[in-house]
């Protein structure tokens, strides 16, 4: 009798079996590491946010350029993110990951050495590449170590690192610029980070061939390395020179509008990384072979499977709602140290004193909380994590709004907490919600796609939009934009419980067949 053919295992079986070739013990090792890189990431993000207003007067800017400055690395992230997580899935993640934290540790440093907008424009710029790789890398690489059903809180666990160093950021770069100066709360925050790299060069990746030796690695890095990322990154280092340089002499006209210098730089730096990408995404295509386990070795089945993602109604609703959530979440987190130093008068540093802690504490139980409520409603029904994805939105608009609105300072804190527990529901189940919904070959790139679209779409637009709402109309009634924003992102998100159960059963189908 001839046997047939022998069964695939499922998507759930491959990830068991992929789970059971590392220990437990190594995989919470990798979350705790991934986790507080992650700190570091939104610390040096949200640090610029901590200075606003010592670096209008410094640099003598408008609401508006500072809402530019905000925005700057959220654009270069959200173009960088989707090349950055296919090379994530072709080659190699932790290699991802070791550029991405030290490109962004090393150019918030250099923030501290700025003498003019577009200089501090570059800078922020390029925190976005180096966040580029993390992001989406980091948290393929966690669903490759925590299988379905403890996914969401896996992600929500490295999502503290997300609300503790987002305020973290804001709150010592507070303290830092207000005993050294502003320039030296980027170097403080940026030095760390440069030695995480270190670490995260040496982590294992499932289902890929172990590490190389870090001396082997650094000295590879060395003599090829670095020569490779300049060649490959030439147009975008030309480009974002002769920006900064042509947009540095038109400040220094007058009679030259104010936002024509930023306009003219963000022009060069688009064109910069529009180049370089197109540079890289070929070498990415002609190293595909080396991937086997993740393209499965034919550039048919990869190229299907990105194709496939497209007609994925789950992913539009996610995409639509998140970059709506995205705009209200941070654009509350870039003007909420400005608001408080103008609408109640406090210093950065009295902001983390006083209320630091209860945003704080709520931010870190919001991302516990909703990474365990969405895995246990996900273990009742499909829907469970998209439920816990738009569900913290819709319950947080009101409070976000009342935080915004309030006189006094009596019901600050119980707002401040509240606000921060419902709107940092979402980071675990939104994650994981992704994932469910496709191959696992194309996890980073899927979420490099929605990074792409979240940030571009949203929170790039928030700050400057903001401000320029606030030269108009005052800051106070300009924010009230962004629970109503997080409000329409959760009824969105709600939609795709039509389609999610439908979205899961052909992945599941399709890793069978």
């Amino acid at each position: 009798m001839t046997p047939g053919p022998a069964r695939r295992p499922t998507t759930a079986e491959a990830e068991r079996g992929t789970q059971a070739a590392l220990s437990r013990g190594y995989a919470w090792y990798a979350l705790g590491l991934l986790t507080f890189i992650n700190f570091f990431n939104y610390a040096d993000r949200n640090v610029v946010f901590a200075v606003f207003e010592p670096i209008k007067h410094a640099l003598d800017l408008s609401d508006q350029q500072l809402g530019w400055i905000g925005s700057a690395y959220i654009i270069v992230l959200s173009i960088a993110a989707l090349p950055l997580g296919v090379i994530g899935d072709l080659k190699t993640r932790r290699g991802v990951i070791t550029f991405g934290v030290g490109v962004w540790s090393f150019f918030t440093a250099m923030g501290g050495l700025v003498q003019s907008f577009g200089q501090l424009f570059f800078c922020r710029a390029m925190v976005g590449i180096g966040e580029a790789g993390y992001a989406p890398v980091s948290q393929a690489l966690i669903a490759e170590y925590f299988p379905g059903k403890r996914r969401a809180f896996a992600i929500g666990t490295y999502s503290v690192g997300m609300a503790v160093g987002g305020l973290a950021g804001v709150w010592l770069g507070g303290i830092v610029a207000e005993t050294l100066g502003w320039r030296a709360a980027f170097v403080v925050m940026g030095v760390p980070g440069l030695i995480l790299t270190v670490l995260a060069s040496q982590l294992r990746e499932p289902r890929r061939r172990p590490p190389t030796p870090l001396r082997a690695s650094l000295e590879r890095f060395v003599k090829r390395g670095i020569w490779r990322i300049l060649w490959y990154g030439r147009p975008l280092l030309l480009f974002g020179a002769a920006g900064a340089l042509l947009s540095a002499w038109l400040a220094t006209m007058s009679g030259v509008p104010s936002e024509l210098d930023t306009m003219v730089f963000a022009v060069f730096v688009g064109a910069g990384v529009a180049w370089t990408f197109g540079r890289l995404a070929p070498l990415a295509l002609r190293h595909r072979s080396e991937a086997s386990a993740v393209a499965h070795n034919a550039a048919g089945e990869f190229a299907e499977a990105a194709t496939a993602i497209l007609r994925v109604p789950t992913l539009t609703w996610m995409f639509l709602g998140g970059a709506l959530v995205t705009f209200a979440v941070n654009g509350l987190i870039a003007w909420a140290p400005s608001f408080m130093q103008r609408v109640h008068h406090f210093s950065v540093s009295d902001v983390g004193r006083e209320f630091g802690i209860w945003a704080l504490s709520g931010g870190v139980l919001g991302a516990l909380v909703g990474g365990r409520l969405g895995d246990w409603l996900f273990d009742r029904f499909p829907g469970g994590r998209v439920i816990v994805s738009g569900a913290g939105f819709i319950l947080g608009a009101p409070v976000c709004a009342s935080l915004l609105l309030v006189g006094g300072l009596r019901w600050f804190v119980p707002l401040v907490f509240v606000t921060y527990f419902f709107y940092t529901w979402y980071n675990g189940p939104i994650s994981a919600v992704l994932f469910d919904v496709v191959p696992a070959a194309v996890r980073a790139s899927v979420m490099g796609g929605f990074v792409l679209f979240s940030h571009l779409a949203g929170d790039a637009i928030a700050p400057p939009l903001i401000g320029y709402l606030s030269d108009q109309f005052g800051l106070q009634r300009a924010m009230l934009l962004l629970p109503a924003a997080g409000l329409l992102g959760g009824v969105v998100i709600l939609i795709a419980l039509r389609t999610v159960g439908r979205d899961m059963r052909r992945v599941s189908e399709g890793a069978a067949a």
